[in-house]
């Protein structure tokens, strides 16, 4: 086995501290006090005790004395101290002038006879202590240069400081290809039908380019969170067998001025070099973010010069031959127009919610590794789950396999999966929050308005359960199943605003007072009431107008794009429609207020009440059930 090779860094921290050691004792042991020519010509030079004198490079005097025994007894301690002796100078004076110091030598001596005279010898010397000096706090600052970049090649930053004008994308080949395959992509049908296209494009090009055909530039793929977007490019490096370059916009942003289109202009080189190749961007909000007037004073021209780089490397006068272009995001609206045209992305894949069909493969791909009880249904777990996207069904199932696993369960089973479902929708079960037996009380009669206002609701979806038990920031829950709707008309609406006021009607009926739990559902109406009225015209004081901008430009200006008095009249109409839903609320209640009572106490008793007990109490509800929320 190969012996493990030391850093060369390390054998310049070695030889540093070698060279400080050794000059630290040299300089220690060989020490010469100063003196002051004052103390030279009263204590040493009067007493005749001077042997010679040497002057070291016209800057310091070097004092011999006499080993004579009529030297004088204070100069005889001296040499003692200092380890005095005639091979080696015993004191040292620092010389402001040479030419001062000649002068007052001269002067002290001009009564001293020729033979007593001392004369001055003259010697240039290098001095490693003057050198070690000035050269050693340099050599520590390029030792230290050196250890911050040891510390950034460990890391993974482009290689070396030198390199980070580089691109920092990771290459995927067919040695290092990703195990994703489209087979662990479960729905997205028309989206892997786009992509897989042009898969096969670079594997048989021949096919197409005989009829003339040219492969697309470039592919965006938007959507929500969680729908699949980078999922579906690592199928992409799995299925291709050509290089595929990956990495995420953000990337391409440094604090260096033209550090990120350098790194564009490497990537494309590195792809051109590989061609046929794929480049993935993912998040390419990151850089590809709108031009306009409002980003004057954001101070962002480093980020805008990426952004041109980009434009001019995917349709420039460069030709990327053979380089393909993916891109994801879930923010397309702001997006720069140049960037999305056709001849750079010709293609826009969107990416929406999986429908229920979807949803259950979505669940077969990512059961695949647990070990699953008899009684799972798969069906009616995709149908519990609506909206809900692949990233929260992937959670759904590892939070069930954690349950059971909790348990000392030997399989998953379908109430682990139910209460998983329960635990990401509603959040964590604290039955400890609720106090006192009064807030219980409340709780019920506010859940038990949802749901009985709910039930006689023709337009409101179906109520499945109610609990007071406490579940994140909520003290209780209603968990309907709706339809998977693509409208929704203006009596769906004001029939949800009524359920949603359930609450808040049931307390004020039952104790003649309100509390401050109807928060969450005064908030939702609101804003769906507001909804109604200035987005989607279905007011008829307003008439058929929306003040809705899906270009989102409206959110950097500081007024509203409508008038005072429109928004006076708006405001009048959400409050006009919110009080006369409250008052049809209130009139259903009362109506069947022995209905409201006895699911109130059922579940006080119980805690959950679910679709059988509520069936019990007020009949059985003719609707069908295709999907669940909670409310």
């Amino acid at each position: 086995m190969n012996k493990k090779k030391k850093s060369p860094v390390l054998w310049l921290y070695l030889l540093l501290f070698s060279i400080l050691l050794i000059s630290f004792l040299t300089n220690t042991g060989n020490k010469i006090p100063e003196i002051s020519w004052l103390e030279f010509e009263r204590d040493i030079l009067s007493q005749n005790d001077v042997e010679k004198i040497e002057v070291i490079n016209q800057s310091v005097a070097l004092i011999y004395i006499k080993s004579e025994e009529g030297s004088g007894s204070e100069i005889k301690s001296l040499q003692d101290r200092f380890y005095g002796s005639a091979s080696r100078p015993q004191y040292s004076i620092r010389l402001g002038s040479l030419e001062n110091f000649e002068k007052k030598l001269d002067e002290a001596q001009k009564d001293f006879a020729p033979e007593d005279q001392v004369q001055i010898r003259y010697v240039d010397r290098f001095e490693w202590s003057a050198f070690l000096s000035w050269i050693m706090p340099l050599a520590f600052l390029f030792l230290i240069w050196i250890f911050i970049l040891g510390r950034m090649t460990s890391r993974g930053r482009a290689g070396s400081m030198f390199n980070f004008t580089k691109s920092t994308a990771k290459l995927t080949t067919k040695e290092t290809k990703s195990s994703i395959t489209f087979d662990d992509v479960a729905g997205l049908k028309e989206a892997k039908t786009e992509i897989m296209e042009i898969v096969d494009f670079l594997k048989n090009p021949e096919h197409y380019t005989r009829l003339g055909a040219k492969i697309p530039k470039g592919v965006m793929l938007v959507g929500p969170p969680g729908t699949g977007k980078t999922l579906l490019a690592k199928a992409v490096a799995g299925e291709a067998q050509v290089p595929f370059f990956f990495l995420s916009g953000s990337e391409f942003v440094e604090m260096f001025v033209g550090v990120g289109a350098s790194r564009v202009r490497d990537l494309f080189k590195q792809a051109k070099e590989h061609a046929p190749s794929i480049v993935f961007i993912d998040e390419i909000d990151a850089v590809g973010r709108a031009r306009n007037r409002a980003n004057v004073f954001q101070a962002n021209d480093e980020r805008e010069n990426t952004l041109n780089q980009l434009l001019a490397e995917l349709d420039g006068f460069g030709v990327n031959t053979g380089v393909i272009v993916l891109a994801a995001t879930n923010r397309a609206d702001i997006l720069d127009k140049a960037l999305l045209r056709p001849g750079r992305f010709d293609r826009h894949i969107y990416l929406e919610l999986p429908s229920q069909k979807e949803r259950m493969e979505i669940f077969k791909v990512h059961i695949r590794p647990l070990k699953l009880a008899a009684d799972i249904d798969l069906e009616n777990l995709s149908k519990l789950c609506p909206g809900f996207s692949g990233a929260d069904i992937a959670n759904i199932c590892n939070e069930a396999a954690l349950i059971a696993a909790r348990k000392k369960s030997d399989k998953v089973c379908q109430a682990d999966f139910m209460r998983a479902r329960d635990r990401i929708v509603g959040g964590i079960e604290r039955k400890n929050k609720i106090t006192s037996a009064k807030e219980k009380e409340i709780i019920a009669y506010h859940e038990a308005g949802h749901a009985v206002s709910s039930w006689h609701l023709k337009h409101v979806d179906s109520l499945m359960k109610v609990s007071i038990i406490p579940r994140g920031k909520s003290l209780g829950s209603a968990w309907y199943l709706p339809e998977e709707r693509q409208i929704v008309t203006k009596s769906q609406f004001i029939d949800q605003i009524c359920a949603s006021l359930g609450g808040r009607v049931a307390e004020e009926i039952v104790f003649g007072d309100v509390s401050s739990g109807a928060l969450d559902d005064l908030e939702k109406v609101t804003k769906q009431a507001y909804n109604m009225v200035a987005y989607l015209g279905l007011d008829e004081e307003i008439g058929p107008i929306s003040f809705y901008d899906s270009t989102g430009k409206n959110e950097q200006m500081l007024v509203k794009p409508y008038s005072e008095e429109m928004a006076q009249r708006i405001d009048r109409e959400v409050h006009k429609l919110v009080t006369t839903a409250y008052e049809r609320t209130r009139e259903l209640l009362m109506e069947h207020r022995d209905e409201l009572e006895a699911l109130t106490r059922l579940l006080i008793k119980k805690e959950v009440v679910d679709k059988d007990d509520l069936e019990e109490i007020m009949g059985k509800r003719n609707t069908s059930l295709q999907g669940e929320s909670v409310r």
